[in-house]
């Protein structure tokens, strides 16, 4: 999968501009980005939602903008809104199940009751956390090579927020690329592979955890910590004194606080751009 000089805007808004981006099959992608950064929209244009106004994007060996039939069924999108219909998940399975050539009914039924969705009753009458199981189930069922999740854990509880973690690590794929839009960072911290921060219509961090985690230090100190060098990339008051996360090259522990990670790099672009230049 490959995004290359890609620019989108609302109107006068821009999102991206001359944006590039590579992703590589096997891997979970954690996409965070402040509000209106463009997440949502990224997963619109691979999934072929919507258009770029300029540039490239080929998935699959295809353009998403086509949306021809064999590049949708290979992929699913599990947006943020959903928008069930008022017919029983019965129905709902035979509908559409056909238009995905590796779905598994015997693994959906599992998911569904790994996750106790109800059954037998309109779709629509669901809870959202309820409705947005059944559509993971459905998507992890699909068995596509593309898996977008736009906030896939909002309005789930904490037992169900850890076995969606488990579910989707099972479900992985050498084959397979998904992509989780959140802002809920600590759901996805310990399921990701590679982290992806997108910041004012480019993506400013593109790397794997453990090299993030190799080069940075996330600290509980007990003192303000400016005045000590290196300087903090960010700090910030907790219970017992200041989390602070520290560049220091070859000397992490391999602990990766995302939430911190997250501020750091918005404020501090460039300095990350030092730290970890685009591949």
């Amino acid at each position: 999968m490959d995004m290359n000089g890609v620019s989108f805007s609302y109107g006068k808004r821009t999102v991206f501009e001359g944006a590039d981006l590579v992703l590589e099959p096997g891997n979970i992608y954690g996409l965070l980005g402040l509000n209106g950064a463009g997440k949502s929209t990224l997963l619109r244009i691979l999934s072929g939602l919507l258009f770029p106004d300029s540039g490239r994007v080929r998935i699959l060996g295809q353009e998403p903008a086509r949306r021809a039939p064999g590049f949708l069924s290979r992929m699913f999108m599990l947006s943020e809104a959903l928008h069930l219909p008022a017919i029983r998940d019965r129905e709902y399975i035979s509908r559409l199940a056909p238009f995905y050539p590796n779905f598994d009914r015997t693994l959906l039924e599992r998911l569904l009751r790994e996750l106790e969705v109800p059954r037998r009753q309109k779709l629509s009458t669901l809870s959202l956390g309820e409705r947005k199981k059944f559509h993971l189930a459905f998507g992890l069922a699909c068995q596509t090579p593309l898996l977008f999740l736009d906030e896939p854990s909002n309005g789930l509880d904490i037992p169900s927020k850890g076995m969606f973690r488990r579910l989707l690590v099972e479900a992985l794929t050498e084959e397979q690329i998904i992509i989780i839009a959140t802002h809920q960072a600590k759901d996805v911290e310990t399921l990701i592979d590679r982290i992806l921060i997108l910041h004012e219509g480019h993506f400013v961090l593109h790397r794997s955890v453990p090299e993030v985690s190799a080069s940075l230090q996330f600290t509980l100190e007990t003192t303000p910590s400016e005045r000590t060098f290196p300087g903090p990339l960010h700090m910030e008051p907790v219970p017992g004194g200041f989390a602070c996360v520290r560049a220091q090259e070859n000397a992490g522990d391999g602990h990766l606080d995302l939430e911190l990670l997250f501020k750091a790099v918005i404020e501090n672009p460039g300095t990350f751009a030092r730290l970890f230049p685009m591949e």
